[in-house]
């Protein structure tokens, strides 16, 4: 029964193609549909419920680790279908699940409409490039997309780590080893250890989480490597200070040095519900140039900013930027280019000002129809 059950709940999610499925006690089966959750009209959960959904997907070594640790996550082919990347936790003493689709489908640098520049920063012989952004925010996709490109265009050996892995990639020019961490090897900090010795061309780390992991990343691709990494992090200034921040404050001098020779580019992103239907993703963007890598260098991160408004003709662009061109060309609604600014005061005050201008306009064509009417009444 729970098998079937499970089975008709997945045909759902990507029937209706939706991000992710949620499973609690106490409440309907619930997905997320264009960034909002919506309950399916079935039975709401029970205890046994939840425990039957996840003992019909879930590997007996990852129920184990729910004994031992209260949570596992892990990835699962449904047919061809699609894959999910199931998340399995304990709360209130139940067994609750979230799966998330991952698409059979690779899109395209340009159907993600990341900037033209990435495909040349893709050829690049070594350096590290980021792709950051809060959970949910696309960068699982933006990563695939730009290792299938690697795949389709180059002859490289590219190696990715990934906890768990969620798009599947075949050789095609290159040859590609994903590496899932809890059952391939056991850690970030492990792998990136080894990968060295496995003739490396491009390396992927799903998740830069912790100082070692990130001191492998830089030396991988200070050590002629291209290296791809993820952090949790918003907007580029953000993440450069998120890194050397890491280190100890002793370490701090050199890793600036480092970054300023390693780091070629950040890409931070942010995921957008249309207006209409579907959704968007919000982009800031930035290549280090000389200019850029001497202010890393000197530890002026404050003025990276400036430098991304000023750097347009190598695609960059501030997420504020592209989140109120995107409400202007009425992609996204104003609430949302709030929400996702980094700067939120600065882009309500924007919103404000183009809201009243709006209406005088508004105001200005009633009174010239009124005009109108009594002149030829």
């Amino acid at each position: 029964m729970a098998t079937i059950h499970i089975d008709r709940l997945l045909e759902t999610v990507i029937k209706r193609n939706a991000s992710d499925l949620h499973l609690s006690v106490g409440r309907s089966p619930t997905i997320r549909l264009d960034g909002g959750l919506k309950t399916l009209q079935t039975k709401v959960l029970e205890p046994d419920d939840t425990v039957a959904l996840m003992k019909a997907i879930t590997p007996e070594r990852n129920q184990q680790e729910i004994q031992e640790e209260g949570g596992t996550d892990f990835g699962f082919a449904f047919g061809d279908a699609g894959r999910f990347r199931v998340s399995v936790f304990r709360q209130k003493g139940n067994i609750s699940l979230v799966l998330r689709l991952i698409p059979t489908k690779l899109m395209s640098l340009e159907e993600i409409g990341l900037p033209k520049i990435c495909k040349a920063l893709c050829r690049r012989p070594r350096g590290l490039f980021l792709v950051t952004g809060p959970t949910g925010s696309g960068k699982t996709t933006t990563l695939a997309a730009m290792i299938n490109y690697i795949n389709e265009k180059f002859d490289r050996h590219i190696i990715t780590v990934e906890d768990p892995i969620e798009y599947y990639h075949t050789h095609k020019m290159s040859v590609v080893n994903q590496r899932e961490v809890g059952t391939d090897v056991p850690s970030f900090g492990e792998a990136l250890r080894r990968v060295l010795r496995m003739d490396p061309d491009v390396i992927l780390v799903g998740e830069l989480r912790d100082l070692e992991t990130m001191e492998a990343a830089v030396t991988a691709a200070e050590t002629g490597h291209l290296v791809f990494g993820t952090l949790h992090t918003t907007g580029c200034q953000g993440t450069v200070n998120r890194l050397i921040d890491a280190f100890p404050t002793h370490q701090q001098e050199q890793i600036r040095v480092q970054l300023s020779i390693a780091l070629i580019a950040v890409l931070s992103q942010a995921l957008c519900p249309r207006v209409d239907k579907g959704r968007v993703a919000a982009y800031e963007f930035m290549v280090v140039t000389a200019a850029i890598a001497n202010l890393i260098r000197e530890n002026k991160v404050y003025r990276l900013n400036s430098s991304i408004q000023t750097g347009k003709k190598f695609g960059m662009q501030l997420l504020d930027d592209h989140l109120w061109q995107l409400f202007s060309d009425g992609a996204i609604a104003a609430e949302e280019a709030i929400d996702k600014a980094i700067n939120s005061g600065e882009m309500q005050d924007k919103v404000d000002r183009h809201q009243r201008h709006e209406q005088l306009l508004d105001q200005d064509v009633k009174g010239d129809e009124e005009d109108r009417i009594l002149r030829t009444s």
